[in-house]
């Protein structure tokens, strides 16, 4: 079977047995803060197991992408090492919430590996939970029995805590698990160890390849397990495993899922690809080189997938929370290619169209953006290729500085050899390649400041023979660890639920103010200040989400009490209302108002993003496509995919379109529950990385403009919105640039601040006709002008050349000045020194100015003197500017300083005779 047949068997099966098939939510999570990707299959799910959505349909099925290189479920650094870790890969799951339990489950899971897989019994190994004493949890007997009735007695494994009890992570919902592990060993093995010694025992060769979790608690914050509303099913099947089980492979990579990448990647490197060489197996092969460029290959091949559909998702690389797990993933693949196959310009970019071909009608996401998703990647590579090249540089330099200082230590500053024999020195001892240990600061600061891994400073380091102080560099990286966690540390209570109910209704689109009570609440405590989070069984605020930000206003208690709503986010299926304070008494009922006037604003700038969306399409092309945005009371901004800087003349387009639509006074037709396929083959638009059920929301503004699928609150008309400008465009990234406006008064009070800028010109100009032509000639008189001074400066310099030519001090064979000029500006006395140097001999000028009472020094050395006498502009100067409490620096025969005593310039003046005699 191939890998495309062998995930359809799996869903058809579940057809089959009464499930619905439901897409695959995005990678990257939103409306979660204990989530950053999604991790595994039960994520789309974790509001239904924790009560607080109802289920859609009691049985679904589905093939979620997961991505795990964060928090407890990271395996990144297995990926490549072994053959069946991955950062993304797929999760085949069946689903029950609230229907079938164990029973089912067991025996669907049997009945589809062995008679539709026709899998070997004898080869699989079942787990079930053993209990544990600490927790107060029985041994589930019950999935003991149910697979005595399939599965040999000495094939049913009892499994601990660890390996049988799920947990998504340090809260949330949990329970008792039972795997099937495969055993793909020879028969000739298999008779010498029984595979039963060898589940959960990290054999690559003995995997486990499916999940049955029997989700029944809620762990607590305090630890405390909490049983669930109802008990549901959660299944997860590892489809790389599968596929590679199924195909008679013995590793993952070895399957049709990775080979076609792996065989691309072997041909453009000009290197054979050895799947023996793994953790395991690394000594069955000519050269430890060969391991190298199998797990490099490995590494690519996984990373590129996990990459690409995380920026197809909509979370592209930055320098932060999901953008930089998505950045050091693709860095470690460019690392990889770099170091062992020899790719020294950009590459990983060229796997893009193979990998959306070859999930083309799986997940369309990839296939869709294919082309900005590889833009995407080859600048991203590009960035790095140039970061690896100047960590090169920048290792080389900490060599230099460290020989440079050596030979100050053995010879002392003020030695008398030259500077070719100190030279020369140095790369004796670049070549010698002495032994050196590069700081853990130094180590610490090319990876955190310049993003250079440490295990490829490592790797340099061991070419040159030096080590890397690694105690040092985790010091470092625990103190940025502990300083990250002081400043993001929230401490989140457990929830104190008052009233159960089944989903939280929103009335926003209706009204602004809602008669409502308090379900739930919980405290939480950051960076020292302590808020409180209430849900309600009713609400008009809207939570934060696609971009719109969540609503502020108020909740009035019945006694009067009025507490401040400061924000409103999504936490899984609830919306979660943020407040400084909490009644004493919240039983009865409460009022729950927005703020009017900055949802009217938010609607407004909202609005005018679905108009401004449209109005790009029409100008820049149908590529354009949503990013990101932020929507507000004050602006808007909007992030799109283009490859190209937009132009004046195009974004005054785009201004005058969404304009000429708000005149239009557009009706907003707002409908709900519209089935998803319908919606979509209709035309309307969706954004990708965005999570759409069954039936969605759409939003137009005249069916031949804008109709975009949509949750946020809008105007009722396009007129409301008032007045739209375009106030800054700029990039973000490869591929994506970001347009911000604003609307309405915030627009009037721009214009009206504009035009007063312009009547202030005028003025000050004495009011032209022409205003443009006035100032460009104000320009061109004020650029004449500078050319008169300059040449004014010049004339004056040369006059001071020969007068201070004049005043030179013969010291042995050394023409000495020291003196100070009346010249405005660095460059005059720097010209000056220059002029000095061409007529005066074998010289060493110090030069003294003082800048609108900022002292300045000048040390200008002929060449010849800094070669046979070892002169150095750049230390001298140093020394002097220590006489105007300041610093400096500069190449050998020439350097400048500043300070901040003015006074101390005589005796810098004074000193610079000591560097002659």
């Amino acid at each position: 079977m191939t890998a495309s047949q062998i995930r359809q068997a799996f869903l058809d099966f579940f057809v089959s047995k009464g499930h619905i098939i439901v897409p695959s939510a995005p990678i990257v999570i939103k409306n979660d803060p204990t989530l950053m990707f999604t991790n595994a299959g039960m994520n789309q799910f974790k509001d239904i197991f924790l009560g607080e959505a109802p289920a859609k349909a009691p049985r679904v099925a589905d093939t979620q992408r997961c991505l795990r290189v964060s928090g407890k479920h990271n395996d990144l650094e297995e990926v490549g090492i072994d053959t069946y870790h991955h950062t993304m890969f797929e999760m085949l799951g069946n689903w029950s919430f609230g229907d079938y339990f164990k029973k089912e489950a067991i025996a669907w899971s049997w009945e589809l590996l062995t008679e539709v897989y026709k899998l070997p019994k004898d080869r699989l190994y079942v787990t079930y939970f053993e209990g544990d004493d600490k927790e107060g949890l029985e041994k589930d007997t019950e999935t003991y029995e149910l697979w005595r009735a399939l599965v040999a007695e000495d094939h049913i494994l009892r499994g601990n805590k660890k390996d049988n009890f799920w947990e998504m992570g340090e809260t949330g919902p949990c329970g008792p698990c039972s795997e099937i592990h495969y055993d793909s060993r020879p028969d000739n093995e298999r008779a010498e160890v029984s595979g039963a010694t060898l589940v959960n025992a990290d054999h690559d060769q003995v995997i486990e390849i499916w999940n049955n979790v029997f989700m029944q608690f809620n762990r607590l914050k305090g630890g405390a397990l909490q049983p669930l509303p109802n008990k549901h099913v959660d299944t997860g099947m590892g489809f790389e495993r599968l596929v590679r089980v199924l195909q008679g492979k013995t590793s993952n990579y070895d399957s049709d899922v990775f080979q076609p990448m792996i065989q691309f990647i072997a041909e453009k490197s000009g290197k054979k690809y050895n799947g023996s060489a793994t953790k395991d197996n690394n000594t069955n092969f000519e050269s430890f080189g060969e391991w190298d460029e199998a797990v490099s290959m490995r590494v690519i091949a996984d990373h590129i997938r996990a990459i690409s559909f995380a920026i197809a998702d909509g979370q592209l690389p930055s320098n932060n929370k999901a953008g930089y797990v998505i950045r050091r993933i693709l860095r470690r693949a460019v690392r990889y290619a770099y170091q062992y196959l020899n790719f020294n310009e950009p590459f990983l970019n060229q796997l893009v169209p193979l990998l959306a071909e070859q999930f083309k009608g799986v997940f369309n996401e990839l296939y869709d953006q294919k082309d900005f998703v590889q833009k995407v990647v080859l600048e991203e590579e590009k960035s790095f290729l140039k970061t690896l090249a100047d960590g090169l540089l920048r290792i080389r330099t900490l060599k230099i500085n460290h020989y440079f200082a050596e030979y100050e230590r053995e010879f002392g500053k003020q030695d008398s050899r030259t500077q070719t024999e100190k030279e020369s020195y140095i790369a004796e001892k670049m070549v010698d390649n002495t032994s050196f240990e590069v700081s853990g600061k130094s180590a610490f600061e090319l990876y955190d400041t310049y993003g250079f891994p440490i295990d490829l400073t490592q790797l340099i380091a061991k070419e040159m023979h030096w080590t890397v102080d690694m105690e040092g560099f985790e010091v470092a990286l625990q103190e940025q660890k502990t300083r990250s966690r002081a400043a993001s540390v929230i401490d989140t209570g457990d929830w104190v639920v008052l009233k159960d109910v089944d989903s939280v209704e929103f009335t926003g689109y209706e009204e602004t103010e809602t008669i409502a009570h308090v379900v739930k609440y919980r405290k939480v405590t950051a960076k020292g200040k302590e808020q409180f989070q209430i849900v309600l069984d009713k609400t008009p605020f809207y939570a934060e989400s696609g971009g719109q930000v969540g609503d502020k206003g108020e909740l009035v208690f019945p006694d009067g009490e009025i507490v401040k709503v400061t924000d409103t986010k999504k936490e899984n299926g609830l919306i979660v209302h943020y407040v400084d304070t909490l009644p004493d008494d919240i039983d009865d009922a409460l009022t729950a108002i927005v703020d009017p006037s900055l949802r009217n604003q938010t609607n407004a700038n909202h609005s005018a993003t679905h108009l401004l969306h449209a109005a790009m399409k029409q100008v820049l092309g149908s590529h354009v496509n949503q990013k990101g945005s932020l929507v507000n009371a004050d602006y808007l901004r909007f992030d799109f995919s283009h490859f190209a800087k937009v132009t004046d003349e195009e974004l005054g387009q785009i201004e005058a379109i969404v304009n000429q639509k708000i005149r239009q006074n557009i009706p907003l037709k707002e409908e709900r529950s519209v089935l998803y396929a319908e919606a979509i083959s209709s035309g309307v638009t969706a954004l990708f990385g965005e999570k759409y059920g069954e039936y969605v929301r759409v939003i137009t503004f005249d069916d031949e403009f804008s109709k975009e699928l949509c949750g946020g609150t809008h105007v009722n008309a396009t007129g409301q919105i008032g007045y739209f400008k375009i106030i800054a465009e700029s990039a973000v990234a490869a591929g994506v640039r970001r347009i911000e406006a604003i609307t309405g008064v915030g627009a009037e009070v721009y214009i009206t601040n504009q035009n007063q800028l312009v009547n202030q010109l005028k003025d000050l100009l004495k009011n032209p006709k022409d205003l443009t032509k006035s100032v460009e000639s104000l320009l061109d008189e004020n650029s004449k002008l500078k050319k008169e001074i300059e040449k004014s400066i010049l004339e004056k310099s040369s006059g001071l050349k020969n007068e201070l030519a004049q005043k030179a001090e013969a010291i042995g064979d050394i023409n000495f000045i020291a003196q100070k000029v009346a010249l405005p500006n660095a460059e005059a006395v720097k010209n000056l020194a220059y002029q000095l140097k061409d007529i005066v001999p074998n010289l060493f000028l110090v030069l003294a100015a003082d800048f609108d009472g900022k002292p300045s020094l000048t040390v200008m050395i002929a060449e010849n003197l800094v070669k046979e006498k070892g002169l150095h502009a750049g230390n001298i100067v140093k020394e002097l500017a220590k006489e105007v409490k300041g610093g400096g620096g500069g190449q050998p025969f020439f350097a400048t300083a500043g300070g901040s005593d003015i006074s101390g310039l005589d005796a810098a003046l004074a000193k610079a005779k000591s560097f002659v005699g």
